[in-house]
């Protein structure tokens, strides 16, 4: 099997470690990357930098419509200006939400992602890539840890942006957004059909990485 035709979908919820790990992955087999947790938080970044209504779907449409959304060497680029740094902010994190439950809104996002991987040869992470984007993605992995995990991981993220945050404050946050993730009316995160479950809980992401590779190789054989 060639891998330049691949597409290799890593669903999970927050904190699971996919963006690393789709990216490394990514790099070991020479495909393209895409994160669309990137994809949503630059959009989000977006909206609240031009005040855009965020409880306006249609308005919001526009706006992603009206964006140059591009990812080059690993950085999130928006009509031109690097925004990698910013996306990662907690206000971001908290209203990006807006753009993840309208179903027109997704309904745009999700035809960016496919048209990004039209031609395929990708690793792509999400809640719904290998469930609504990609369904007949040639590998499926579903990445889940333990919510203490996750949320310790978020917190050090944030304390390395110098951002202040309490375990107890991330955790509860973590919780809601999985619920949110679960019941949503459109994307809603599950495992998809098909897919390997890797509990990422007391892994390095070195040793998930080698995991994804391992299965990778073993049904190519």
């Amino acid at each position: 099997m060639g891998t330049r035709a691949l597409i290799i979908t890593l669903d999970g919820p927050a904190g699971a470690g996919k963006s690393t790990v789709a990216r490394r992955l990514a790099d070991k087999l020479g495909l393209k990357f895409l994160d669309t947790g990137a994809m949503y938080r630059a959009f989000t970044w977006a909206a609240l930098e031009r005040a855009v209504d965020l409880r306006d779907s249609a308005a919001l449409v526009r706006l992603i419509r009206g964006c140059l959304l591009d990812f080059d060497r690993g950085r999130v680029m928006l009509d031109g200006w690097d925004i990698t740094d910013e996306i990662r902010a907690e206000r971001v994190t908290k209203n990006a939400v807006f753009l993840a439950d309208p179903p027109a809104v997704r309904e745009e996002l999700v035809r960016l992602q496919r048209e990004f991987g039209r031609e395929g040869g990708l690793v792509t992470e999400g809640r719904d890539q290998g469930t609504v984007v990609f369904p007949d993605a040639d590998f499926k992995f579903y990445l889940d840890a333990a919510i203490d995990v996750r949320a310790q991981r978020r917190v050090e993220e944030l304390k390395k942006r110098g951002e202040p945050a309490t375990l107890k404050e991330i955790s509860s946050g973590i919780a809601d957004r999985d619920d949110r993730d679960r019941r949503r009316q459109v994307g809603a995160l599950k495992v998809p059909e098909g897919a390997i479950i890797v509990d990422t809980s007391r892994m390095t992401i070195d040793e998930v990485v080698n995991e994804l590779l391992e299965r990778i190789r073993e049904a190519s054989r």
